[in-house]
């Protein structure tokens, strides 16, 4: 069983990516929200989950512990399969997707993709119990906002022609003196100290 991969990132898409480990390719298949916090031709460290099937062994991958344990108490759950668990990852974050079973608000998990009234009800009949100890600390949280608001941002400043190097480091200063900075915020704050 396959449980962490560390390598390079050689392929990267939104929901999948090819970690290359001492010469072999994986493709592991990924949420929006771990895909965000990959770079193409940079070293990554995945968790995986591996799913051995009759007619295949998909590796799916987490940028931290937390996604992975959510990404197993769903597929858990009868009528979630991994697809529809990725989708749901990638729709909400883990702190959106466990209070929302905790508070048994099936609407928020009903607006996911695939995912129609029972099978998000019984998401919550079965997960309520598991997802109370599920918490996300606010410093990690915090981190994962960061990254995300500053990989966008970068991403629109290379669009307009500026080396992600150069950006990248302004950014860091910005966001350790205002970590509550919007992405449009940080973008003019970057160009004004170019």
């Amino acid at each position: 069983m396959i449980y962490s991969l560390r390598g390079l990132v050689q392929e990267l898409t939104p929901t999948f990516v090819v970690v290359e480990v001492n010469g072999i390719g994986y493709y592991v298949s990924l949420s929006l929200q771990t895909s965000q916090n990959l770079k193409l031709n940079s070293e990554a460290f995945l968790f995986i989950q591996q799913i051995v099937r009759e007619d295949a062994h998909l590796l799916f991958g987490f940028y931290s512990k937390e996604e992975k344990e959510m990404f197993n108490l769903l597929i858990s759950v009868n009528g979630v399969g991994p697809v529809s668990a990725l989708i749901l990852l990638s729709s909400l974050s883990l702190s959106e997707a466990a209070n929302a079973i905790l508070s048994g608000n099936s609407a928020v998990i009903q607006k996911v993709k695939g995912i129609g009234v029972k099978t998000a009800e019984r998401i919550i009949i079965d997960l309520r119990d598991k997802v109370g100890g599920f918490s996300i600390s606010e410093e990690k949280l915090s981190n994962l906002v960061n990254n995300k608001i500053k990989n966008e941002a970068l991403s629109a400043l290379e669009v307009l022609g500026i080396s992600r190097k150069v950006s990248e480091k302004i950014a860091d200063r910005i966001l350790k003196r205002d970590p509550e900075v919007s992405i449009e915020e940080l973008v003019k704050e970057i160009l004004k100290n170019i």
